[in-house]
């Protein structure tokens, strides 16, 4: 069957790169061989619980692993909230007892992990492995643009647009049409709230899917690379467009836009708000494929759910076909746990992963895979066809910024949500934190 891959998203996600200080530490010796045999504990630390997609097949290919390979290899799986990772992780730096596989976060957290030389050289590893096409060109140009890196310390786990999915049967019974432009967002919001219906779930529990909305509104009126810039100093967080933006969601709150209590819906709720008909729009990633064919998750099937990119503000600032993109959160290896058993199913991993999602669970994941097109359902070529007709990208509103910039970003996020903060104090807050670190 003809490989198929994703065209790489270059002109966006290939940024400038910083070359760290340190020099990469070699991980695994040329002579070293992957050793298939042994026993090893492998211990995994993720964010995604054991049943959701990213845990199935996660779980699913090391088991595979097992009893296809290696039946001495043997994994624990430990699930951690996404917002509690860095604290956790860190934790276990200060012990000297990182997982042998772990997810992080983009941004100075990484890189102060690589420049420890806590991190395998996932470059230099999958060379000795032979397999180093295996990871899709548009993964790698977003994976080393984030990690602030000439070579990767990290491995992808989704090849991801984002933007708004929206319930189809919803809209036709609101008599509301899909919005191409921020205004006509705002315009449908306001005539489903006067039919009663909630218009867009947000997991605000989650804080990140609440960020994502500050973010896609800035880059829509600030352009890609403001959010970076300021990560960077070249621009301030407390600047007015992006207080802008703040107060666009603050505004978006207290309509009710995102119904009541949105700071204790988790975003596995939200979604299957979506799913189940109870919202009209969801804001999340093409990792939402998942859930949408799966039919237990969604009985009303997948063609009940589109998606829209985000709605255009100004097209001479962000055109529609500039999309906000990742490869999910980060897995890296720990240096210190690293050794022959851990390469035999990292090179199992690398050249599995890519078919055994996109078949099992028709998702990208930032690897290369075999599946013919029309092996695929609808909703997941659209989002092929989607990405392969980007003309740039952006990321996300926390991508760059260092970890206690990021933790503030992330906590008074639900104050503007619960109407205790405006944009101001909000972009305020998240200025003052950096220039604390800085």
């Amino acid at each position: 069957m003809k490989k198929s891959t994703l065209k790489a998203l270059a002109l966006g996600m290939a940024m400038a790169m910083t070359t760290l200080a340190s020099g990469s530490v070699s991980v695994l010796a040329e002579e070293a061989v992957t050793d298939t045999t042994s026993e090893k504990n492998f211990k995994i630390l993720a964010i995604w619980p054991e049943d959701s997609a990213e845990g199935k097949i996660l779980i699913g290919l090391t088991e595979q692993y097992i009893a296809e390979v290696n039946p001495n290899f043997s994994y624990e799986y430990e699930y951690v909230p996404s917002a509690d990772v860095i604290a956790k992780v860190s934790t276990l730096v200060a012990s000297n007892d990182l997982p042998d596989l772990f997810a992080y976060a983009y941004g100075q957290p990484i890189q102060d992990l690589i420049s420890a030389n806590k991190l395998v050289n996932i470059s230099e590893a999958l060379e000795t492995l032979g397999c180093s096409e295996y990871i899709n060109d548009a993964a790698k140009d977003s994976l080393l643009s984030l990690s602030n890196a000439e070579e990767l310390y990290c491995l992808p786990y989704g090849m991801n647009i984002e933007g708004f999915w929206y319930n189809k049967k919803v809209f036709e019974g609101a008599g509301v049409s899909v919005p191409n432009t921020w205004d006509e967002l705002i315009g449908v919001c306001d005539q489903l709230i006067e039919k009663g219906i909630q218009p867009i779930a947000v997991g605000g529990a989650d804080r990140w899917p609440a960020t994502r909305l500050v973010s896609a509104y800035a880059y829509r009126t600030m352009g890609a690379d403001a959010v970076k810039k300021a990560s960077y100093g070249e621009m301030r967080f407390d600047e007015e467009g992006f207080v802008k933006a703040a107060s666009m969601i603050a505004d978006m709150a207290e309509k009710k836009y995102f119904g009541e209590g949105s700071v204790t819906v988790d975003n596995t709720t939200a979604e299957s708000m979506l799913l189940n008909g109870q919202c009209a729009m969801l804001y999340d990633g093409s990792w939402f494929t998942s859930s949408i064919t799966n039919e237990e998750m969604n009985p009303d099937g997948e063609e009940n759910i589109g998606f829209m990119g985000v709605p255009v503000v100004d097209e001479t600032v962000s055109a529609a076909t500039e999309l906000p993109t990742n490869c999910g959160n980060p897995f890296v290896l720990s240096a210190d746990k690293y050794d022959a058993a851990t390469a035999g199913w990292l090179q199992y991993y690398i050249t599995n992963v890519g078919n055994y999602a996109m078949s099992g669970f028709q998702s990208l994941r930032g690897y290369t895979y075999t599946t013919e097109s029309d092996e695929l359902s609808p909703i997941v070529q659209e989002v092929v066809d989607t990405i392969n007709s980007a003309t740039s990208s952006t990321a996300w509103w926390e991508a760059y910024m260092d970890t206690e910039t990021k933790v503030t970003a992330m906590n008074n996020i639900q104050l503007v949500l619960s109407g205790d903060m405006d944009g101001a104090g909000y972009c305020n807050s998240i200025q003052e934190t950096y220039d604390l670190n800085h």
